[in-house]
């Protein structure tokens, strides 16, 4: 046991040290600051019912999401397992589904993603419902799913690398929903009188998606088994 966690250990100090590693730092911080769906919805949550509301609907989320980067790692290191090529092909439709999720939120309308729920919900509450509004979404596990094929090393500990930065993307995203969260509830009445969101962060969203989905196309792939 102590010989495996050493192995998962250095595979993970090798992607971490690994240059495409601040690449996907990067491009997963850009998407976790960008407003989409679940920053909408914490939001929602913090102007209509406090900070805590919208903490305990940040957590509900993470951990959704990290439900399902784990199904994404699972199923990824099944693909890999099978045959480089399957690997291949995943990849590039992944890159493939990137540009469609750009094209997506380039041509969507600004609109509010989520709706303030009628009355007053628990912490508890608004946490199980957040976690199932994450689980449920199928586009997050298709978005894993796409996004971490990128920047695996397919030769070395495939289930711990793509689980790893699944994780690494959910924490990220927790920490700034978290300052959005912390900043809606210090300016709360200010928010309200500005009602409309900001249009342009679609277009951040979208070039952060196509981007990757290029880089991905023309990034020279890593060594195989």
């Amino acid at each position: 046991m102590r010989h495996v966690s050493s192995e998962v250990l250095k595979v993970i100090e090798s992607l971490v040290t690994a240059p495409q590693f601040a690449t996907f730092l990067i491009a997963s911080l850009i998407l976790a600051i960008t407003p989409g769906p679940g920053v909408i919805y914490v939001l929602t949550q913090t102007l209509s019912q406090g900070r805590a509301a919208g903490l305990a609907s940040v957590c509900g989320i993470a951990l959704g999401n990290l439900a399902n980067a784990a199904v994404a790692a699972l199923g990824l290191a099944v693909v890999i397992a099978a045959s480089s090529a399957a690997f291949t092909v995943v990849k590039f439709a992944g890159a493939a589904y990137l540009v469609f999720l750009g094209v997506q939120a380039l041509r969507a309308r600004p609109r509010a993603e989520a709706r303030a729920v009628s009355g007053r919900m628990s912490p508890v509450k608004l946490f199980r419902s957040a976690f199932f509004v994450a689980l449920l979404n199928p586009k997050t596990a298709l978005f894993f799913a796409a996004l971490l094929p990128q920047f695996i090393q397919p030769g070395d500990a495939p289930l711990a690398q793509t689980f790893f930065l699944g994780s690494v993307f959910v924490v990220l995203a927790l920490v700034t929903d978290s300052v959005y969260v912390f900043a809606a509830a210090g300016l709360s009445s200010c928010i309200r009188r500005h009602s409309r969101w900001h249009p342009y962060g679609r277009y951040l969203r979208a070039a952060s998606f196509m981007g990757l989905g290029v880089y991905a196309a023309f990034a020279r792939a890593p060594a195989g088994k």
